[in-house]
């Protein structure tokens, strides 16, 4: 793997096929079928483009990755992908104390663009649109609270 990133390369299709995997086991399909896991979903594209977005998330996923599809070689898996359903969660485990920087921000941004797609909104009884401008009722705003604030003489000097 290249030290130096680009900000607009594309993760490779092994790295997209073992990314979708990770989602699934960060947000699995539930059950009844009603919500799809994240990587079913297709939030890859979502990440790639937070990654483009975030050049400091980026080597970590990319270190991430790597060293996971390292571990599943150790387990004659060709990808984390070809890793059996069960042992999945626990080659995650072992990644953790290698990789400290993988998971917070990636299951940060897994949890933005999933609760963000119109068919998990679906899925949990919701519209699937975004509260304003339909909206929800908001309380009145009474502007005679910033009187005080109002009042006060300015707190920075003209220069």
């Amino acid at each position: 793997m290249s030290e130096a990133h680009d900000p607009s390369q594309q993760l490779s299709p092994d790295q997209a096929r073992d990314l979708a995997c990770v989602l699934d086991e960060i947000i699995p399909p539930s059950g009844d079928g009603r919500l799809p896991g994240a990587g079913e979903l297709g939030l890859v594209a979502f990440l790639e483009r937070k990654l483009r977005e975030s050049p400091d998330l980026r080597p970590a996923v990319e270190q991430g990755l790597a060293t996971l599809a390292r571990l599943a070689r150790e387990r004659d898996a060709a990808g984390f992908a070809e890793v059996p359903g069960p042992e999945r969660l626990a080659l995650l485990n072992a990644l953790a104390p290698l990789e400290p920087a993988f998971l917070p921000g990636l299951i940060f941004h897994t949890y933005v663009g999933y609760y963000q797609s119109a068919r998990v909104l679906e899925g949990l009884g919701l519209e699937p649109r975004p509260p304003f401008p339909k909206g929800y009722a908001m309380e009145g705003v009474d502007p005679t609270r910033l009187d005080a604030v109002r009042r006060r003489p300015p707190m920075w000097r003209k220069v």
